[in-house]
């Protein structure tokens, strides 16, 4: 029974520095597949220096919409070359956040405009970041990428109304620690609604550490906790839940 967890940052600075121990500790925890998640050059470039030497690990890469003013223009020809060159297996995590609205949406909105594209062209699922912005990502996805092409919501917050319409799409809702959360009831019904089909389970490493670690450094090896949380949702056994995002997310992301 290997868990796979959708969304890490493995190659962050935060990580990075104990990446070895964090690792042996997600295989003790039966982690045997993780996306790793790179927002810039330098962890795209740690990034292809791990699934080099630890073929269980595959990247991701895209400029968060935090940082697409500072960043974007610099790191779009850098995640575009790597996608062309199939260095990555999936185009994220792009998308919008009105949230905290570091970068203005106009910009926020140009730069998921651009990475949809190249995940069209490069044939490569999408990952999208959403906050307070599910109107807007919708009506550009609806417009600028094609409905064949596959994405995945990555630490779906929303509500049971912007579920339906991720799932109506055929797209997959990833759940993250904040499952765990003692206030995320609401989260945890539309966990239980959410078909196996189109379920994941992510750890979002280092944030967001399920209720049991909560203001810990988050690691892949804490993922079996949200695993276990949406199986006594559905009241099924947690070897189901495995078995059904482990093989979701390898239909995505191996390639």
């Amino acid at each position: 029974m290997n868990f796979f967890d959708s969304h890490a940052h493995l190659s962050s600075s935060d990580v990075w520095p104990e990446i070895d121990a964090i690792l042996e500790r997600a295989k003790g925890a039966h982690v045997g597949h993780i996306l790793n998640i790179c927002t810039d050059p330098a962890t795209l470039k740690r990034g292809l220096l791990l699934c080099h030497r630890d073929p269980f690990i595959c990247n991701a890469g895209a400029t968060t919409p935090h940082d697409v003013l500072t960043e974007g223009e610099s790191a779009f020809p850098i995640f575009a070359e790597a996608a062309r060159n199939k260095q990555i297996v999936a185009v994220g995590e792009t998308g919008l956040d009105y949230h905290y609205e570091h970068s203005p949406k106009e910009i926020q909105k140009k730069f998921l405009i651009r990475y949809l594209h190249l995940a069209a062209e490069c044939c490569l699922p999408a990952i999208f970041h959403c906050r307070d912005a599910f109107a807007d990502l919708f009506a550009i996805a609806d417009q600028e990428f094609p409905s064949q092409c596959k994405a995945a919501l990555h630490c779906f917050t929303g509500n049971r109304k912007e579920a339906e319409e991720v799932l109506k799409r055929g797209w997959y809702l990833s759940f993250s620690g904040i499952l765990t959360f003692k206030k995320s009831e609401e989260l945890r019904a539309i966990a239980k609604e959410t078909p196996l089909s189109q379920l994941l389970i992510e750890t979002d490493t280092p944030y967001l550490a399920p209720q049991s670690c909560r203001g810990s450094r988050n690691e892949p090896a804490f993922i079996v906790e949200t695993a276990a949380c949406i199986a006594q949702q559905k009241g099924i056994a947690l070897q189901e839940v495995v078995i059904a995002s482990c093989n979701n997310a390898k239909n995505l992301f191996v390639r």
